[in-house]
């Protein structure tokens, strides 16, 4: 387990293609969340960046990555390839858990818009392996309701309480979640919470739920 703070750009396999992403670790670490964006984004997100600023301050590590190459981000149909992002986060798990300094840490992960809908799909196949889940204006609907019932990790899901559609595919994938769910509404925000302070209220919930999950054993 790593006691000391340390931060490395990662390439990570799977096939031909290399997944590129930035490991940030800091002292003493509770666990390692790992970042699903969503289409059209990417591991410099403003957004995820900043929750992942506080994570880190909270003692969480983060791993930022982009789970498309160059090339296959520039199409649509392979932004919104669900399955092939999911196979993507889990080779990026299975890679951090293979690291001799971080294997035993709990392990979570964040998705934002269609990248929730592949952290979910990758929870449901990972099962205990997973601590914890949080969307952020997330699409988990897109995730399935086969893979949405399998989901174990506790799962909180993030949404702008101005972005109605977002809500309502929300509140339709909380209802079939088995596991222990919260669905939270960030009054006044929109779907890319750029109001003044719903960020900071994102990246706070965040925080706190994975904290509270990392600490309590699940497996």
């Amino acid at each position: 387990m790593a006691n000391q703070a340390f931060s490395e750009l990662v390439h990570i396999p799977d096939g031909p293609a290399i997944i590129e992403g930035m490991l940030e670790i800091p002292e003493n670490v509770l666990g390692v969340v790992l970042f699903a964006h969503g289409s059209g984004s990417s591991r410099f997100s403003p957004r995820n960046n900043t929750v992942a600023k506080v994570l880190r301050q909270a003692g969480i590590g983060t791993l930022l990555m982009d789970l498309l190459t160059v090339q296959e981000d520039e199409t649509d149909e392979m932004r919104f390839d669900i399955p092939r992002l999911t196979r993507r986060l889990i080779v990026a798990t299975t890679w951090l858990n293979q690291n001799s300094h971080l294997k035993k840490l709990p392990l979570g992960y964040f998705g934002a818009s269609t990248g929730a809908a592949a952290a979910l799909q990758a929870a449901a196949k990972m099962g205990k392996a997973i601590s914890a889940v949080v969307s952020r204006g997330g699409r988990p609907d897109m995730a399935g309701v086969a893979a949405l019932r399998q989901v174990i990790a506790p799962t909180l899901l993030l949404v702008g309480g101005r972005d109605t559609v977002v809500i309502d595919l929300n509140q339709a994938a909380y209802d079939v979640m088995p596991c222990f769910k919260e669905l939270s509404i960030i009054p006044g925000a929109t779907h890319l919470f750029e109001e003044p302070g719903s960020l900071e209220d994102v990246s706070h919930q965040a925080r706190d739920w994975y904290v509270r999950y990392f600490k309590v054993p699940t497996h």
